[in-house]
Order: structure tokens, then sequence, then C-alpha cells
């Protein structure tokens, strides 16, 4: 857990402008949720005909600010088009985010809080999530205070293609990617590339990501920058690796005769 405090910043005027600029943009900005007087907003932008369906989030930990900044600056410069229809949790901890802190305002690390819930902003984000369809990919943004490099978590229990490589290829251009065998406690798969116990049942705690490969998709990533890296350079390699991700899932799922619709997990 880091004892890091990064600098806050305001999330109602970072609300205020996703929700101008996803308006603009044709996305329905929802307010799905409220606390200590922060908006708790989810936007969706729903393209014609069959397309992917991807699901992002940021802002889980408070100390974390390239995720949500990057979200934004994708969504300024129009990243969010009509490839794929678009699920989007940008600012899932708005108290930690307004003092600059991984846990909310009571002390609870959301991102532990997905199976024996207790934070109102984990409720409130499931109930969300319950009321959409199955998505095909989902990202969840973050950074890591202790990495000297990107890294990702893949959950992939179907063994689907995988976009491991391709999220780090494009990221290394920009950003340097973490070497280290064993990160975050966890032995690495290969470079960059963590792959954890993927069953929910044998996961004692839930982020987001096992939450999400229970009950909405197949195939996961986590996504880490190195926070002690300056703030444009973290944003620019998150931007890199949701870029390619995505990118490459559309152009996969489009060469498919029969638009496949998304696993169950």
């Amino acid at each position: 857990m880091s004892t890091v405090k990064a600098t806050p910043f305001d999330p109602n005027d970072i609300a205020r402008r996703f929700r101008a600029t996803g308006q603009t943009a044709g996305f329905r900005v929802e307010q799905y949720g409220e606390i200590d007087g922060f908006p708790l907003i989810a936007l969706t932008k729903r393209a014609p005909g069959p397309r992917p369906r991807i699901y992002i989030s940021a802002g889980m930990h408070g100390d974390e600010p390239a995720p949500p900044l990057t979200l934004l600056k994708l969504l300024e410069t129009g990243f969010f088009d009509e490839r794929a229809t678009w699920f989007i949790c940008p600012i899932l901890n708005p108290t930690g985010l307004v003092r600059g802190t991984r846990e909310n305002a009571i002390g609870l690390d959301l991102n532990r809080d997905f199976l024996d819930i207790q934070a109102t902003e984990t409720r409130a984000h499931i109930r969300w999530l319950q009321r959409q369809p199955l998505f095909h990919l989902t990202l969840c943004v973050h950074e890591d205070w202790e990495s000297t490099g990107y890294y990702l978590y893949e959950l992939n229990p179907h063994q689907r293609p995988s976009l491991a490589e391709t999220i780090l290829g494009a990221v290394r251009a920009c950003c340097p990617i973490d070497e280290a065998a064993v990160i975050d406690g966890r032995a690495t798969a290969a470079t960059g590339i963590i792959r954890p116990i993927d069953d929910p049942l044998l996961r004692e705690t839930w982020p987001e990501a096992i939450y999400l490969r229970a009950h909405h998709t197949t195939i996961s990533y986590t996504l880490e920058s190195p926070s002690a890296f300056p703030l444009e350079h973290r944003i620019t390699a998150h931007r890199a690796a949701i870029t390619s991700a995505t990118t490459q899932l559309i152009h996969d799922l489009g060469k498919s005769p029969a638009y496949p619709p998304p696993s169950r997990p």
C-alpha cells in the first residue's frame, strides 16, 4: 500500500469537464451515485450496428491521477468514436482524489471491496454495472508508486487472443517496461505481464478486475503506469496502452464474418 500522497485535484471540476465534453461527443452522461457531495458518473456511447462493447475505468485510487486525466484527454481528442460501444467510469473514488490518497474518505481501499462490499462507492458502481450488457473487453487503469516501468495484469480464462504484447509494444515506444521478475509480490509470466489467479472462488478479496471477470467479461487488463515518472509521461503511456488494446480488439473482432457476442464469464 502506498504511503505517498499525490497532489489532490477537484473531482467536481474534472466531472464537469467529463460531462461537458462527453455530451458534446454524443455520450450519455449518467450520475449513478454521490459520495460526500461528489458525483459518481458514467459515460456511455452506443454505436449503431454490432460493435465491440468496451468498458474502461479510472480513479479507483486517489493517489493515481494519471488514469482519469488520460480518459479525459482521449475524450477531448475524439478517440471514443463509433468503432465501438463505450462504457466509461472515470472517477470511481472522488474522496480519495480530492485528498490525494489511495483510500477513500473513510480509509477503505475500493479495489479490495468487490466481494464483501462495504463502501457506498462500490455498491453504487456495482448497481450500475449490473444494468449493463456483457463486455468484449474491460480495462482498469491504474498507477504503481513502486514500479520502475509500465506493466499490466491479464485475466484471460478462456484463452482468447491476448492483447498483452500488443499493449506493451505500443507503450515501449514512450515508456520503459518493468523488467522485474517479481512485481507487486507476484511473479511475472513474461516481461511486464502478470497473470494472477483468475478464478474468483480462489480469491479472498476481489479487486474490480476480478468482479468484472466473474460477472461481465472473459478478458480484462489492469494497466499500471509508474507513478514516479512525470504526469504527462504517464498519461502518454496510458494513451498508448488504451489505444493499442482497443484498436487491436476492434480489428480482431471485425475479421469474424458473424460478429461474435461477448462470452459469458
